[in-house]
C-alpha cells in the first residue's frame, strides 16, 4: 500500500473536487491483490487478520482517506465471514454453512475481482443491530428484499451490497448480498458532502430485489452474536482517520521546512509550539489505537471495550483538531483550494458523525461505563 501511495495521493484532489469514486485506485488494488487482503492464503488472498487490515488501512488513509473508507467497506465483509466468523460459537451445520458461503464469496473476489460494499445504516437508531426495517421474504431459491440503506458507500461501484435484513417473524439478523444488477435495486439522490467526497455514499433502495440463497453469507443470527462478542468490528473506520492525521503531519512538516515554494518557518517558536501540540495529539491517538489492536479479539471485558470507545473518540476528534492547528500554523494559503490542508480539514471533520460508533455514541457509553451495572449498558453495537 505504501508503494501505491504516491499515485493514490496524486489522484486524491481530483476525486475530491469531482466527488467521484476512486475507480483507478481500485484498479490498482485489484492488480496488487489487495481486494483479497483479509482472505486466507489458501483461498488465494493475502491472509491479513484484523490488525493487519488496520495497519494497511492506516497507510492508505495517509494518501487518500476517502479511498480508505471505501476499502474498509469491502474488507470488513471478508473479516466478518473470516476471522470473526471463526471466533463465533456455531453448530456443526452452521459452521459448514459459513465455510461454504465464504468460499464462494472469496472466489468471487479473488477470481473475478468482485467489489463488496456493506451499507448497514438506515438512519433510525445509532446502532447496526437496531432499527433494521429492511425486510427479506423467503421465496424459491432465495429472498425478495425491500428496504433502504443510507450512506451506502461504493453505491455506484460495488458488485454486491451486503445488507442487514429481518425475515418477518424471526428476530435474527441476516447478512444478505444484494447483487447490484438485481431488478429492483436503485441508487437515490446526489452526493455533494463536506468531505470524504470520493466515497459515493448515496442511498441504496431495494424494492423486491431478488437475492440468491447462496448470497446469505452468515448463518441466521451469527451477526447478532458477532455484534456483542466482536465489537472491535465497529472501529474499522477510525484507521483511515489515523492515517489522515499522519498525512496532516507530513504536510505541515514539509511546509515548515520550506518545501512548498515558501520560506522555511521552522525557526518560529510559535509554529514550533503548534507543531509539538499536533504531534502530541497524533501520538496519543496512535498509541491508544495500537494498544486496542494489541488486545482485540473475541469476548472483551468491559475495560477493553471502554478503551475501544476511547480510541474512537481520541482519533475522530483528534483528526480535525490536528487539521485546525495545521491551518493556523500554515496560514491563509492553506485554506485555498486545491491546497491539501483544506481538503484534509474537511475530510477530518466528517469522522465524528460516522455510525454505529460515532463520537456521540461513544461518549454516551463512556459517560455511563463504570457508573451503571454492565447489564444496563446494552450490547456494544
Amino acid at each position: 500500500m505504501a508503494d501505491l501511495g504516491p499515485m493514490i495521493s496524486k489522484r486524491s484532489s481530483a476525486y475530491d473536487r469531482e466527488a467521484r469514486f476512486p475507480t483507478e485506485n481500485w484498479e490498482d488494488f485489484t492488480e496488487a491483490g489487495l481486494l483479497g487482503l483479509a482472505i486466507p492464503v489458501e483461498h488465494g488472498g493475502l491472509g491479513a487478520d484484523f490488525v493487519g487490515y488496520a495497519l494497511v488501512a492506516e497507510e492508505l488513509g495517509r494518501h487518500c482517506p476517502a479511498t480508505a473508507l471505501t476499502f474498509n467497506m469491502h474488507v470488513a465483509t471478508t473479516l466478518l465471514v473470516g476471522q470473526i466468523g471463526d471466533d463465533m460459537e456455531l453448530s456443526a451445520g452452521d459452521r459448514q454453512w459459513l465455510e461454504s458461503r465464504r468460499s464462494e464469496l472469496y472466489r468471487g473476489i479473488v477470481d473475478h475481482g468482485k467489489i463488496h460494499s456493506q451499507p448497514f445504516s438506515e438512519g433510525n437508531q445509532p446502532g447496526a443491530t437496531k432499527g433494521v426495517n429492511t425486510e427479506a421474504l423467503e421465496v424459491d431459491g432465495g429472498y425478495q428484499i425491500s428496504g433502504r440503506k443510507i450512506f451506502a458507500s461504493l453505491s455506484s461501484a460495488a458488485d454486491v451490497h451486503n445488507v442487514l435484513a429481518l425475515v418477518p417473524g424471526d428476530d435474527r439478523l441476516r447478512l444478505l448480498g444484494v447483487p447490484s444488477t438485481a431488478q429492483g435495486v436503485s441508487i437515490e439522490g446526489e452526493w455533494d458532502p463536506l468531505g470524504m467526497r470520493a466515497t459515493d455514499s448515496r442511498n441504496l433502495l431495494m424494492a423486491n430485489a431478488f437475492v440468491p440463497a447462496g448470497n446469505e453469507w452468515l448463518p441466521p443470527g451469527m451477526f447478532d452474536q458477532a455484534a456483542v462478542r466482536w465489537p472491535y468490528f465497529y472501529m474499522t473506520l477510525s484507521f483511515a482517520y489515523l492515517g489522515l492525521m499522519g498525512a496532516i503531519l507530513d504536510f505541515t512538516s514539509a511546509y515548515l521546512r520550506g518545501e512548498y515554494d515558501t520560506p522555511a518557518r521552522r525557526d518560529n517558536h510559535v509554529k514550533q509550539a503548534g507543531w509539538a501540540e499536533m504531534n502530541l495529539i497524533y501520538e496519543r491517538a496512535q498509541a491508544l489505537t495500537y494498544r486496542v489492536l494489541g488486545e482485540c479479539g473475541v469476548d472483551p471485558d468491559t475495560n477493553r471495550i471502554r478503551r475501544a470507545w476511547t480510541a474512537m473518540v481520541t482519533t475522530m476528534e483528534g483528526a480535525p483538531e490536528v487539521a485546525s492547528i495545521a491551518i493556523r500554523i500554515c496560514g491563509g494559503r492553506s485554506i485555498l483550494r486545491p491546497n491539501k490542508l483544506e481538503q484534509h480539514y474537511r475530510d477530518a471533520r466528517c469522522g465524528a458523525t460516522m455510525l454505529p460508533w460515532s463520537v456521540e455514541v461513544c461518549l454516551d457509553r463512556l459517560g455511563r461505563a463504570g457508573l451503571f451495572p454492565d447489564k444496563e449498558m446494552g450490547a456494544p453495537a
